[in-house]
């Protein structure tokens, strides 16, 4: 009896996990126009080497004014994080950052906002 049971649940969770990948399959993700402030200003998102929890994005502003941005990381099983607000000079590189709550599961991505 209990085998079945186990068998039951493991039907259930499959079948729960396929209706999620269908759902979220369906979904098309929204894409937004580049702004004005993010043209011209390049920035990539990373993990820390030494730290799951820590994430990083590093951007470079290639425009002819100044701009503002910070790192957005998602966390898994916590609250998202915001990192501090950087200026950028134009032709200056700098980074932001933030670190996850020691109870997430690591950081799930790297993002940016830009003013």
């Amino acid at each position: 009896m209990n085998r079945r049971k186990n068998v039951v649940a493991a039907g259930l969770a499959a079948t729960v996990s396929a209706l999620a990948l269908t759902v979220a399959g369906s979904a098309v993700p929204a894409q937004a126009a580049p702004s004005a402030a993010a043209a011209g200003v390049d920035c990539d998102g990373w993990v820390h080497n030494n730290n799951p929890d820590h994430g990083i994005a590093g951007c470079k502003n290639n425009t002819d004014r100044t701009v503002t941005f910070r790192a957005e990381i998602v966390c898994g099983w916590a609250p998202d994080v915001s990192g501090q607000w950087v200026t950028l000079a134009p032709g200056q590189y700098n980074e932001s950052s933030g670190v996850c709550a020691i109870y997430s599961s690591g950081v799930g991505s790297v993002g940016w906002t830009i003013q």
